[in-house]
């Protein structure tokens, strides 16, 4: 959950899934339509399928019991290299060296590094195994988060109150305010989609899942045209309609921000009903809470009802 999200976001959901699936095995037992409903509102759903999936192959293949080592752990649905280590050396008690951000920051500056991020991740991750005692490498890699958190912070280093700051060569150069450096963001693209809300006549919603794979994997979804990085013209979104009916394009756009790129989605809705097919269902407006529906879902709904 910590994954891109900051703490104060994860506590409430951390607990709610502790006590709705106290053990692994638990979770693993869990239909994944309900994890991923829990899951609503913290984003990155790739993580929320992953999170399943581990805890399935966990109980499968490892007899409920996390492997106790950064390899074993890498092998695991979900978890990459920072999150291995990280388990390994604060759950496991393995010298190991997990590299997040405050840590990046920290070791950046403590070497004075003035390559740009994220180039020279691998030169940051080398000097901070450097740094990893044998013994205690879970507090060893805590403390130094603790110091990028509260000490050596993005903007206005507190220099003076660091313990590091005798040893710290951008604070002797005068350049520890600028580490580490980053390449300019390229700028976010705008890609546009026509979003179909279908009614039959006892006033239900047709909803569709999503691929498993690729953004917003396995959840549910409104009929949409793709999102490309050109307008759709009205002769183009025929094909992609679920029915042919008299449609109504509504006033306005349903604007949507994801980490790569914005969305502007207009909405069209109709009234027609017909069986459900492979991945559909129909589902009453009232009863659309049941369901693990995205953000952008959610205000495209809106803007329809």
């Amino acid at each position: 959950m910590l994954q891109q999200t900051v703490v104060k976001t994860v506590i409430p959901y951390f607990h709610h899934f502790l006590g709705r699936w106290p053990s692994v095995a638990e979770l693993a037992r869990a239909d994944l339509d309900e994890v991923l409903h829990a899951w609503q509102g913290l984003g990155y759903y790739a993580r929320a399928r992953n999170l399943h999936k581990c805890a399935q192959t966990v109980v499968r293949d490892h007899d409920g019991q996390f492997p106790d080592t950064e390899d074993g752990l890498r092998a695991l649905p979900g978890i990459g290299p920072y999150t291995a280590a990280a388990v390994a050396a604060m759950a496991f008690g393995r010298k190991a060296s997990p590299v997040d951000g405050n840590i990046e920051r920290v070791v950046a500056r403590l070497f004075a590094v003035t390559d740009p991020l994220p180039g020279v991740k691998g030169e940051l991750r080398r000097l901070a195994e450097g740094l990893t005692p044998a013994r205690r490498a879970g507090d060893h890699a805590q403390a130094l988060m603790d110091l990028g958190a509260t000490i050596c912070l993005p903007r206005g280093p507190l220099c003076s109150r660091c313990p590091l700051q005798k040893g710290c060569d951008s604070h002797a150069q005068g350049i520890a305010a600028s580490l580490p450096r980053r390449r300019p963001k390229a700028e976010r693209p705008t890609r546009y989609g026509v979003a179909f809300c279908l009614f039959d006549d006892r006033g239900r919603l047709l909803l569709r899942r999503r691929p498993e794979k690729g953004l917003l994997g396995g959840m549910m979804e409104v009929p949409s045209t793709p999102w490309r990085e050109t307008d759709w013209q009205p002769h183009e979104v025929t094909e992609f309609a679920p029915l042919s009916t008299n449609w109504q394009g509504l006033p306005g756009l349903v604007v949507h921000t994801f980490t790569h790129f914005r969305l502007e989605l207009s909405v069209r809705t109709g009234t027609g009903g017909r069986p459900a097919g492979e991945a559909e269902i129909w589902q009453a407006p009232a009863d659309l809470g049941d369901l693990a529906l995205p953000t952008v879902m959610k205000k495209v709904l809106r803007h329809a009802l």
